[in-house]
């Protein structure tokens, strides 16, 4: 008789087992890039306190509310590489403790230069996270990448969502801008112990490079300087430019030109996280329909909505409302589907490398967008730099998006 034989029970037993782990590590994750959410969504919040105590003008406090992502765009690139190395789990937990630690030691920060640095050395923390964690649910949901994406993006939505409300309760419950900032940076650590108890390597490291012959993907360019790459770059550099000229500035804008409290500045904020939960659906339209059209339709309602936002009524229902929009647009939408499109613009064996791309990109233009919009501030006012910043870049992302090529990208098995 075969003793190595295993009766039909236990494999059930055990593939229920497998199933649940998955679950599991899956949930974990994506609770991961939930508090690196918090984390990001954090210091513009506390961005007028700090201005405050270290006499910082509105240029500089848009530098420094937007300086992570030159962290994040110096590291990206470099992270697709990495991850050919060693694994996608490893990664993702190094990102962790850079971010945590450098979010931690902030508090101690004696002037500009030092909390400049701290802040940029986040970015490389949480880029190394999110270009691992794209490039895993990019290839475990190979099938349908965007939408795997937009899985992933539900953890940005409950961070973006809870994070500003947490942070301003904990701002006015201890009175002082750096508990929220320690309480964070304690979290993300708890996070990467968590990580390395639950997520298993079959999940983290599933990868679908030279599998197109198998039905799980066809298409895409043997190399990253391809049409659909560069317009996609294009597109994302612009983004980066919008996005983060609302995400750096616009707690700034509520607080000191709406003279919101903030308390206030942070449900709106938390407003535009809730936003980001349509994310699922809009990586579902993202892989049913044309680049195209998915691209040039949200940068369009984009600009729409940004034009409302700067040019519009100041109270808070509008404000919130417009901010739902934006979040469901900018994060939950355009965010989402130029992460999938630039895996979908290569075969599957550059996936790790378009991801990284894509976020160098987006972070790469996003380091000086608080800069520029608090510089134009202060000769023009916030209407027109919202219009210069967010509106007209908006509208570019708008035209420039009919420059794609769907049929030059990977095709989904019929």
């Amino acid at each position: 008789m075969d003793q190595t034989a295993r009766p039909p029970g236990a494999e059930a037993t055990s593939r229920t087992t497998d199933n649940a782990i998955a679950i599991a590590a899956i949930a974990v994750l994506i609770v991961s890039y939930a508090v690196n959410a918090m984390d990001r969504t954090l210091f513009p919040l506390m961005l007028t306190d700090v201005r405050r105590e270290y006499g910082f003008n509105l240029p500089q406090a848009g530098l420094m509310s937007t300086i992570f992502t030159l962290g994040m765009a110096l590291a990206g690139f470099p992270t697709g590489y990495l991850m050919s190395r060693y694994s996608r789990k490893t990664v993702i937990q190094i990102g962790i403790l850079i971010y945590s630690a450098a979010t931690v030691i902030t508090v101690a920060a004696t002037g500009f230069a030092d909390m400049l640095f701290y802040r940029a050395v986040t970015g490389v923390g949480e880029a190394m996270q999110l270009t691992a964690l794209l490039a895993v649910f990019s290839s475990y949901f190979s099938r349908h990448r965007a939408t795997g994406v937009g899985v992933l993006n539900y953890a940005y939505a409950g961070g973006a969502a809870v994070g500003p409300w947490l942070g301003a309760r904990l701002l006015v419950d201890y009175g002082t801008w750096r508990a929220p900032m320690v309480i964070y940076g304690v979290t993300g650590l708890a996070m990467m112990v968590l990580i390395a108890a639950v997520v298993r390597p079959y999940l983290s490291e599933t990868n679908t490079a030279g599998k197109e012959s198998t039905g799980i993907a066809a298409g895409g360019a043997a190399a990253l300087n391809n049409s659909n790459t560069i317009v996609l770059a294009i597109l994302s550099v612009l983004f980066g430019l919008a996005l983060y000229g609302y995400l750096g500035m616009y707690p700034t804008f509520l607080r000191e030109h709406l003279h919101y409290a903030p308390s206030d500045a942070g449900r709106v904020m938390s407003i535009y996280g809730l936003g980001v939960l349509v994310s699922l659906l809009t990586g579902w339209l993202g892989d049913r329909f044309s680049p195209r059209l998915v691209l040039a339709l949200s940068f369009l309602l984009a600009s729409a909505v940004s034009a409302l936002l700067f040019n519009g009524p100041a109270d808070f229902a509008t404000q919130a409302a417009l901010s739902l929009v934006l979040g469901a647009t900018f994060s939950g939408t355009i965010f989402v589907n130029l992460a999938g499109y630039h895996v979908k613009s290569v075969a599957a064996s550059l996936a790790g490398r378009a991801s990284g791309l894509f976020v160098t990109c987006v972070y790469g233009s996003a380091t000086i967008a608080g800069y520029v919009i608090g510089w134009i501030v202060g000769r023009a006012g916030w209407t027109v730099a919202g219009n210069i910043q967010l509106v007209a870049l908006c509208l570019a992302g708008a035209v420039i998006s009919l420059l794609l090529r769907p049929d030059q990208m990977a095709r989904q098995p019929q």
